[in-house]
């Protein structure tokens, strides 16, 4: 009967994360009217740049369409800006959604510097285009849009193709620009050669503006920001030059390449691309400068029913994780992993919770304050990562970091629970049975197949939907994505190191935060906010600090806090799942051999990776 239900189990999450992205897939293709395919673009040297390609069913030959490619920013795929690519392709616009280079399925770059030599491989593809690659493209009507780094790469591709177009006195092949969230190079010597129409959207919260020309909270406002201020009256004569930005007004001209508008959106730079004024802005631009085949108005926008049904399957698609075991468990070979669940620790006495809950605090004060350190220490350690330099050793700049916080926080959650057992627990009671420590080699190798097995079941169950729909489980910035064969490589180099942390948490929560009469709920909340708190407050005194001063806290880590969005999720769900597999086999150790596969595959995914070209 336990089988059964299992199984039914599993094929109602199957059936529900197939038709929900069925759903997400109709709007990806705006039901159909859009083909959504990924290509291949060979570039230079070895180097290749993967993209999604949209093609609307209106262009043609007779009937060509505007082209517009799209560049993600630092640490995020293709995937992340798919709701720009679905309001665009649907109003008739060819979209070529890019993976930049080092992230995603594209190779690495030869150059540190890729998103200003190199667009990210906009710039090869923007050639390819031009030349006729595709015969229901105008090439005289190319753009290209980013946001953040991806919005320095469209600076930049309007400069590259500026001074091109100056040499041979001809148009810029990038007709058009929009730039969201960067504001750096929007400098004289950039933006004086630049041939292109340009928006420019930047989020009036946007945590990094501290780096530019202004300071606090005027750096952000682009009313009065050098930046927006020198991005129009370039194009303006100069006794018509402006001291004062009107927002979404229009300067310049379409017709002479020289359109100026600037935006100014009230909200963090993170969740820009996510806005809907944002958006709307963007796609008033575009209709502005290319003019939409198929007019839609831009408020009117489906992007998000996408995001809705991609989260649902990432939400369904880790609780399968969950009755994908429990089927591999009773098959013979792995029955043996299933235990008695040993019995909870007694109610805390008075003491025992002061005791309990000095160590909950203490921990995280340590996880908060050793985080920014680690991520120095990562600079030292793994310096050609950190330098943007090609390397198989440890080769994610960001992952790196959050690699020594985790071992560093693993071990110490380590030590002081023994020491918590020697000097406490063990006098007052305390059975190191109840751990789920005890388990035989012939077990632990079963355990660690095992865990392999759900990695493996549950990854190429997203490879064929993926296949089948063209959408993975995901949430704005937050995804669980295919991947490259040598991302393997990569896992298992970072699983060891990880791997500390997240068997100290099986341990603690497991051994440590079970007790006797307390309900699941509250005992899960706890572990829940155990694990995650000391990152939460790394987040609460950046902001706090910020909204006061308008200045981060950490601001030459600015990058490194802005990536704890995506972590601390996974943190705060981890103590589920492995009190989960507690249950499931009576051990501590199947919880976080499963979850460390899985979350590491998924951080490693999300991030850049500076792997040797081949």
């Amino acid at each position: 009967m336990n089988f059964i239900k299992i199984n039914k189990n599993l094929i109602s999450l199957t059936l529900f994360i197939l038709l929900f992205s069925f759903f997400a897939s109709l709007i990806l293709t705006s039901f159909g009217s859009v083909e959504v395919k990924s290509e291949k673009l060979n570039t230079e040297k070895g180097q290749y740049i993967i993209y999604d390609l949209y093609k609307p069913e209106s262009a043609t030959l007779e009937s060509k369409a505007p082209f517009i490619a799209i560049i993600p920013g630092f640490q995020r795929s293709k995937e992340a800006l798919s709701n720009i690519a679905i309001e665009l392709s649907r109003r008739g616009y060819v979209v070529a959604l890019i993976d930049p280079y080092a992230q995603g399925l594209s190779s690495s770059s030869l150059s540190t510097r890729a998103a200003t030599t190199q667009g990210y491989g906009m710039f090869a593809l923007v050639e390819h285009v031009h030349s006729g690659a595709f015969e229901y493209v105008d090439i005289d009507k190319i753009g290209a849009t980013g946001h953040s780094m991806g919005g320095n790469a469209a600076i930049r591709g309007a400069n590259f193709f500026g001074k091109e177009a100056i040499r041979n006195n001809k148009k810029s092949k990038l007709d058009s620009v929009y730039v969201s969230g960067y504001v750096l190079t929007l400098r004289n010597n950039i933006l004086r050669d630049s041939r292109s129409n340009m928006g420019v959207s930047y989020a009036l919260y946007d945590e990094g503006a501290f780096r530019n020309q202004l300071e606090g909270w005027d750096a952000a406002n682009m009313m009065i920001a050098p930046e927006s201020l020198r991005t129009i009256n370039n194009i303006l004569p100069a006794d018509q030059e402006i001291d004062k930005v009107e927002l979404g007004k229009y300067y310049g001209s379409k017709e002479s390449n020289s359109l100026r508008v600037i935006f100014n959106e009230p909200v963090l730079h993170p969740f820009q691309p996510y806005n809907f004024e944002a958006t709307t802005n963007q796609l008033d631009y575009f209709e502005k400068v290319f003019g939409a085949p198929n007019y839609i108005e831009s408020g009117n926008q489906v992007w998000h029913w996408k995001e809705i049904f991609t989260l649902l399957n990432m939400i369904l698609a880790l609780i399968m994780l969950v009755p994908i075991s429990n089927l591999l468990l009773n098959l013979k070979f792995f029955s043996s992993l299933k235990k008695d669940i040993p019995a909870p620790l007694k109610p805390p006495s008075q003491r025992g919770k002061i005791v309990f809950w000095s160590i909950f605090f203490l921990s995280a004060f340590i996880a908060c304050i050793s985080f920014i350190p680690m991520v120095e220490v990562a600079k030292i350690l793994f310096e050609d990562a950190a330098n943007r330099r090609l390397t198989w050793f440890f080769p994610q700049r960001m992952n790196n970091s959050v690699m020594l916080w985790a071992a560093f926080n693993g071990l110490i959650g380590i030590i002081i629970f023994f020491i918590s057992y020697k000097f406490f627990g063990k006098a007052n009671g305390v059975d190191s049975r109840s751990w789920g420590l005890s388990i035989s080699r012939v077990d632990l190798c079963k355990t660690v197949t095992l865990a392999m097995l759900v990695f493996s079941i549950f990854y190429i169950f997203l490879f064929m939907n993926y296949a089948f729909f063209h959408v993975d489980y995901r949430f704005w910035f937050m995804g669980i994505r295919i991947f490259q064969p040598e991302m393997l490589l990569v896992l298992f180099m970072y699983l060891p190191l990880f791997l500390i942390f997240f068997f100290s948490n099986s341990l603690r929560v497991n051994g440590a935060m079970r007790f006797k009469g307390q309900p699941e709920w509250i005992s899960m909340l706890i572990a829940g906010f155990a694990n995650s708190l000391g990152l939460i407050l790394i987040i609460i005194i950046q902001y706090l600090v910020y909204f006061k001063t308008g200045t981060v806290f950490w601001t030459t880590n600015w990058l490194s806090v802005n990536l704890l969005f995506g972590i601390v999720p996974m943190m705060f769900i981890l103590p589920y799942f492995n009190r989960i597999f507690f249950r499931m086999t009576g051990r501590v150790y199947l919880g976080p051999l499963v979850t460390c596969l899985v979350f590491i595959m998924i951080l490693s995914t999300n991030t850049v990776v500076y792997l040797p070209v081949k």
